[in-house]
Order: C-alpha cells, then structure tokens, then sequence
C-alpha cells in the first residue's frame, strides 16, 4: 500500500509546519493511505531542522470522521499485526519534535486515535470528540483502548468506549484530554499561533522535553525520575544552554542553531 499524498496539505509557517487533512468527501475518514502520507510527511519534518513545530489540523469543518469504512469491510482476522496501518501509527506516535493537534468539529474513532498521538490539543469550543467503533462491531485499535484511560482514567475512558457517545470539547479539556479550548476564534489559528511560540524556544531541549513528559505513561516513578536526570544532565554541555543563558545576561533572544 503506497501513501496519499494529495490527502494531506503541507503548508510552511517559518518554523511551523502545518499538516491538513483534505478528504472533505469523505470527512476526513483516515484510510491507510491517508495515515501512511501523514507519517511521511512528519518523517520529512523531522529531518529538516529548519522545522521546529508541527500542527496537525482536518480543516475548519471537521478534524476526522473515523476510519475508511470501505477499508474496513474488505479487512479481514487473520491480517498482520505489524501491517503498514500499524507501522505509520507508530511512527506518528515516536514523531520527536512538537505536535499541536487543532480540532473543529467531529473528531472520531481514528480521528480521536490521531488527535491524541499530539503533544498539545487545541479545540474548537464546537467539537466533539469520541470512540463509536463499538457500534459497528469493531473496537478502538490505534489507542482508544490503550492509551485513552492512560489520559483521562479508566472510568471516563470505560464510558466513551462503551457507549460511543462524544464529549464535548469542555468536557475533554476537563478531562485532561484536550489542553486549551477556544472560546472564539478558530482553533487553528490559536494552534499556529502557539506553535510559533514554542517554535523559537530551544529544539534540543524541547525534544528532550517532551521525551521525557511522554515516558511518564509508562516508566515506572524511581526510573523516569533518573531517566529525567540524565536528558538534564545531557542539555548541560551543549550549544543550547551556552546560548540561553548569555541571552539572559544579555537581556535578548536567544538564537538557536
């Protein structure tokens, strides 16, 4: 299976990069293809240096509507677990630098999946986010069962997954599972807006940074505690910290290479 590229929009923001979703025919629903021309395209954000932060965003209308329905009818039980579905989600989860998530409208099932493969959530007062795969007899299988009660709980995560129901966007954000909620305004410009912030902080630091937050979902207190240490004590020789802190002393910003 090859990726999709004319499913995914790539627009630069100088040090921001900004991801789109383009299936509006079929809102937004993630295929394999779609999933695979994500991956690529973060791969190649990874490796240009000049990209410090990414936002990850399906449009003003909708975010995504779960998975390829058509995909779904033609798969089968006895398909591979390490299928070229399951490798680009992975690769989207180990993505190392900065991942804004910008969510309007219904964002579901795989959508969901993807949302929470981000670092920070920004949505839209007007959306709703859930996991429905039990209504067509399938159950969440990019996260929704794994890493959704690692976020919010097991019984807020036992209630989406079983009844299918969305949450509202204030719902999610006070279950810890969306960061910021728009009030007005779009999400998306409120998510570029906070990329560029975080995109002229350190792109070491900043990747050690979110490394080390996203081993607290499953390294044990005493290892991450040590783990947390050595990522510190890492930063301490480098050109990042020479430069932060004569750019302090100096009361200027700092430039960083």
């Amino acid at each position: 299976m090859t990726p999709d590229p004319a499913a995914v929009l790539v627009d630069r923001r100088g040090g921001v990069l900004l991801l789109q979703l383009s299936r509006p025919e079929r809102r937004n629903a993630l295929a394999t293809p779609v999933l695979l021309a994500v991956a690529d395209a973060l791969r190649d954000a990874d490796s240009n240096e000049t990209v410090r932060a990414v936002v990850l965003t399906g449009g003003s209308a909708i975010f995504a509507a779960g998975a390829d329905i058509g995909e779904l009818e033609v798969s089968r039980s006895d398909d591979p677990v390490e299928s070229p579905r399951y490798l680009a989600w992975q690769e989207i989860r180990a993505f190392p630098k900065p991942l804004i998530a910008a969510v309007e409208g219904w964002c579901l099932g795989a959508g969901a999946e993807l949302m929470m493969c981000c670092d920070i959530v920004v949505a839209a007062k007007g959306a709703r986010i859930g996991q429905p795969e039990t209504n067509l007899g399938i159950i969440p299988g990019a996260g929704g069962t794994a890493l959704l009660p690692r976020l919010i709980g097991r019984p807020a995560a036992m209630d989406m997954v079983l009844t299918g129901e969305p949450i509202s966007a204030q719902r999610a954000y006070d279950l810890g599972l969306v960061s910021r909620v728009t009030e007005t305004g779009s999400a998306i410009a409120e998510a570029l807006e906070l990329a560029t912030k975080i995109a002229t902080r350190a792109p070491q630091a900043l990747a050690q940074a979110k490394a080390s937050v996203r081993a607290a979902l499953d390294t044990p207190f005493s290892t991450h505690i040590r783990e947390e240490r050595q990522r510190f004590i890492s930063l301490l020789g480098g050109c990042e910290i020479r430069e932060g802190i004569s750019a302090f002393r100096e009361k200027r910003s700092p430039v960083w290479r």
